[in-house]
């Protein structure tokens, strides 16, 4: 039943659409049947203007994302391919913010404009990293992650910077099918509708695809042409939807997967499948948020809730599908000589020695000028203690990952695993009155190591394959995001509470907690200098590491387990937007440290330096007011990855 609908998902399919029909009949039911009034009628007018518009926009936007998401992946072949992954969403997403704050005169111009052309240039990045390394899909989806994470990260800047737009911005940038007429979903019908109606002369083409590059060139097929349309009709369509509703992420990846568990293998089958997938689940989404919140449901982003249920179905379906896993390994690099290391150590030191005094010494004074002395010293120490202790744990933590994972994209931010630690504070927060440093962290414990504990439940079948890991940290990450988000959006002060510190700001460090971040830094980065022969050799494949000696599954669970502590600890004091836990393991590799030990002392240096550096250009760049070291660090650190991405050429 290849070919077929097999009969395990095609039941799914059934409970889904019945669901959808009982949710549909709940939310309608009251306006249709309510008793004729003469003069104003309340229930109808709001059926009639407000949820069936709403419904409506969550079919068409569930349609555009979910065809999007399915051309992304058959174009690229490669199946962690979407909007959200690429990046494209993100791009849509910062560019109308940047309207909105800065430049609303390009408003005018049309918020489909200014939103395509962000999706665009995005895109653009993206394609022009992948076609460096013959588009694999690590290099494509790491250079999606990077470039959604930048265009995140400043977002989330220009958001803190305007506190007075900030619930809104968060709910629409979240995803917000609220809507109070039919002009935004019949805009979006009849221009999304035109792009779906372009897929189909796409086809044949894409059908060809299927062959291999090879066998569709030697069939006529212009294979430079054929990728340019696709991507730019998925483009097209992620930069419509964010332009009317926002980041809805999640759809545009999970839909196509379903579809191809249903059996969908024709490209005509998979592309009209999964657009009609994605639509049900969209919809299925907004109606059953809107009876539970009832009318709360415009304060509370569909986008995020939608992440809620599409992540654990994902994470049910993952045994089923099909990867191919030898695009996502990569190759180790020739180890380096020895005077090399020695070099590379001395100018990682010496660096950070300099950005330890600029930091401590080097600020800005009230009239704006410069100064250099130790007056500030007191309230300076805290911070840049703090921040040089959380960068070099979340470094040492990524570069633990990346090794048991045999996964380059793997770090805490990725899988999950500061998310798992973020929720994990939340509900501390939320529980108890006043949660002191010790509960804090143990509730962060929790979360981050509740996420490591389902990556590991969720992939033992595959014996950690990369591929898997990343889908799970995908599905757990949304999942985990869209939680704390839900909090956010509730209004309380405590959410906004945990808004802030998920900037990654140092703001309120003291000497005591600084003190306690460096000590941890110290006993939880120790281990993993002196595990340094598991790191070494677990990525050889099990077979290879036991035969030379090592309890594999007791190594990795151990490794593991401080992994989880380090990112648990780091994200208590600093939060989960720092994007050092990626980068600073790449930068150490890049720079020629290539053994365990060598690798995790040059990542711990690299990740303490940039979380330096942040906060201090942070605090002084737009003086008076003050950016996150978390934000900060994803700016800065960000371009460096794209430019290390850019010179590897192809393998």
């Amino acid at each position: 039943m290849s070919g077929g609908i097999r009969l395990l998902p095609a039941l799914a399919l059934l409970i889904g659409i019945s669901a959808a029909a009982a949710l549909l009949w709940t939310l309608i039911a009251p306006g249709l049947l309510a008793p004729e009034v003469s003069g104003y009628d309340a229930a109808r007018m709001r059926l009639l203007h407000s949820t069936l518009p709403r419904l409506a926009t969550a079919l068409i936007a569930g349609f555009a994302l979910s065809l999007a998401g399915a051309l992304l992946q058959q174009v690229l072949r490669n199946p962690l391919a979407s909007p959200t992954t690429l990046g494209v969403s993100a791009g849509a997403h910062l560019a109308l913010a940047v309207a909105m704050l800065f430049f609303p005169v390009l408003l005018g111009l049309g918020r489909d404009v200014v939103a395509l052309v962000g999706a665009g240039l995005a895109a653009a990045l993206v394609m022009a990293l992948g076609a460096r390394r013959g588009f694999s899909p690590l290099t494509l989806v790491l250079s999606g992650l990077v470039i959604g994470l930048w265009s995140g990260a400043l977002a989330a800047v220009l958001i803190y910077l305007n506190d007075r737009r900030m619930v809104s911005l968060f709910i629409w940038g979240a995803g917000s099918l609220a809507t109070q007429s039919w002009e935004a979903p019949l805009a979006l019908l009849w221009k999304t509708g035109l792009l779906a109606l372009a897929c189909g002369f796409l086809l044949r083409p894409l059908t060809l695809l299927e062959l291999g590059d090879e066998e569709a060139s030697a069939l006529g097929l212009k294979l430079g042409r054929t990728r340019f349309l696709a991507l730019a009709l998925a483009v097209g369509l992620s930069a419509l939807v964010t332009s009317a509703v926002g980041v809805i992420g999640f759809i545009g990846l999970v839909a196509p997967l379903l579809a191809r568990l249903l059996g969908a293998r024709r490209v005509p089958a998979l592309l009209l499948s999964s657009g009609l997938i994605g639509a049900l689940l969209l919809l299925t989404t907004d109606a059953l948020l809107q009876i539970v919140a009832g009318m709360f449901s415009d304060l509370l982003p569909t986008g995020a809730v939608t992440a809620i249920f599409g992540s654990p179905l994902l994470l049910l379906l993952l045994s089923r599908l099909k990867i191919r896993r030898e695009a996502f390994v990569r190759a180790p690099p020739a180890p380096p000589r020895r005077g090399d290391l020695r070099t590379g150590f001395a100018l990682l030191c010496a660096a950070l020695a300099v950005l330890l005094v600029l930091a401590l010494f080097l600020g800005r004074e009230t009239g704006g000028g410069w100064s250099f002395g130790a007056e500030m010293l007191s309230l300076r120490a805290p911070r840049v203690f703090s921040a040089l202790a959380a960068g070099a744990m979340l470094a040492v933590s990524g570069l633990l990952l990346q090794r048991l994972t045999g996964n380059e994209m793997a770090s805490p931010e990725v899988l999950g695993v500061s998310s798992g630690a973020t929720l994990g504070l939340a509900l501390g927060v939320f529980l108890l009155a006043t949660p002191g440093f010790a509960a804090q962290l143990g509730f962060a414990g929790l979360g981050a190591f509740a996420v490591l504990a389902a990556i590991l439940i969720s992939t033992r079948r595959s014996a950690l394959a990369p591929e898997r890991v990343l889908l799970v940290g995908i599905a757990l990450s949304a999942l985990v995001d869209a939680l704390v988000g839900l909090m956010a959006a509730t209004g309380d002060p405590r959410a906004l509470t945990i808004l802030r510190w998920m900037s990654g700001s140092t703001y309120g460090a003291e000497a005591s907690g600084a003190a306690l971040l460096c000590g941890a830094a110290v006993v939880l980065i120790l281990p993993a200098l002196l595990a340094r022969r598991w790191l070494d050799l677990l990525p050889l494949g099990p077979e290879t590491a036991s035969a030379l000696g090592i309890p594999v599954r007791s190594a990795r669970l151990r490794l593991f387990a401080l992994a989880g502590a380090l990112s648990a600890t780091a994200t208590l004091g600093l939060g989960p937007l720092s994007f050092v836990g990626l980068m600073a393991p790449h930068l150490a590799r890049e720079l020629g440290f290539s053994r365990a030990a060598s690798q995790t002392a040059a990542a711990a240096l690299t990740g303490a330096g940039l979380m330096v550096a942040a906060d201090w250009i942070g605090r002084t760049v737009v003086f008076p007011w003050q950016i996150p070291a978390g934000l900060t660090a994803a700016l800065l650190g960000a371009p460096f990855l794209i430019l290390l991405l850019f010179r590897r050429g192809r393998t």
